[in-house]
């Protein structure tokens, strides 16, 4: 079962599965995902992650094995409003899924964790070793879903876990696919080229080499690949992990985003300058080696299939959306 598969992650994680010929079901409440994101021939169960009851029957009536957990509230910035949201949604949300699986006998989860953490950590290269300091509701309750499994694995002695740590996704695996968040780089700057405005880069006087903000970017059909080989390796009995990074080991700059961006879309461009952001850090960029040792981690996609991937995607989404009225 993939909790959240019709989101833009969880979309290209079902996908991961069919490549494989491993079936799923996807439980998602379409409140961010969409449900044309499902192919026809998975199963999608419309519901909340909250409804212990529907949980349960997802689990039992499609025999489900594993669990792929990505179902949650995603918005950083947001969840330092809506906190109480955030934590009924990622931290009760993920308490009564795992409640669901120990009733059902379900032994095996991927959770989607994240960089957020980390908050703003104070070294070159994240590991898995880096303190974690969540600096954001989110950031906490991922965290918090990180102690959950962990707690749980404890307490029953059969469940098998591992948690993801996701840097920043972009991309696109198939052009019916697209990032339609409000709050991501990628789907803002091609939100502003294809309404004609120019884009902005927040802040460039950091100490980095062309004064703007380091991240590290990866493919979202890379990070699916790596669930697909987590679930497995869970599924085989083999030892995992608590938390793995899917970083690059390669920051790209926001800067450099911008001169990829108006390369790989054909709409030239040069992005306005705004102030720094608060709480930006100047850098954030993390080791991927511990995934690639076990989870078939690869950054098999550069910058540039990033962003034609991303811009294929979303021009097919504007057709469609035009089509529909």
């Amino acid at each position: 079962m993939v909790t959240g598969g019709a989101g833009y992650i969880g979309a290209h994680v079902v996908r991961a599965f069919g490549a494989v010929g491993l079936p799923t079901v996807v439980l998602d409440d379409l409140s961010s995902g969409h449900r044309e994101f499902v192919p026809a021939d998975v199963p999608l169960v419309e519901g909340s992650i909250l409804d212990g009851a529907l949980v349960g029957r997802t689990l039992a009536e499609h025999g489900v094995v594993g669990v792929v957990h990505l179902a949650g509230f995603k918005y950083a910035g947001v969840s330092v409003q809506r906190p109480l949201h955030t934590y009924e949604q990622n931290v009760t949300g993920t308490a009564t899924l795992l409640a669901a699986m120990a009733e059902h006998d379900v032994r095996s989860i991927v959770f989607s964790s994240s960089a957020a953490v980390y908050g703003t950590p104070d070294v070159d290269l994240v590991t898995e070793a880096t303190p974690t300091a969540p600096e954001s509701p989110y950031g906490e309750s991922k965290l918090i879903g990180e102690w959950l499994l962990r707690d749980q694995a404890t307490a029953t002695g059969t469940l098998r876990h591992t948690s993801l740590r996701y840097f920043n996704v972009v991309g696109s695996g198939t052009p019916d696919l697209t990032d339609t968040s409000p709050h991501n780089l990628f789907p803002l700057v091609l939100d502003a080229l294809v309404a004609g405005r120019t884009p902005r880069v927040n802040g460039t006087d950091y100490p980095t080499p062309d004064g703007s903000c380091v991240r590290d970017y990866i493919h979202v059909a890379d990070l699916a690949e790596s669930h697909v080989a987590a679930a497995q390796a869970l599924a085989a009995g083999r030892d995992l992990e608590r938390v793995y990074n899917l970083g690059s080991g390669e920051g790209v700059s926001v800067r450099q985003i911008m001169t990829a961006m108006a390369a790989g879309t054909g709409l030239p461009f040069t992005p306005e300058v705004g102030p720094r952001r608060p709480g930006d850090p100047a850098r954030i960029v993390a080791s991927g080696e511990l995934a690639r040792r076990d989870l078939r981690w690869e950054m098999r996609h550069t910058l540039d299939d990033m962003v034609v991937s991303a811009w294929e995607a979303r021009q097919a989404f504007e057709a469609r959306r035009g089509a529909q009225g």
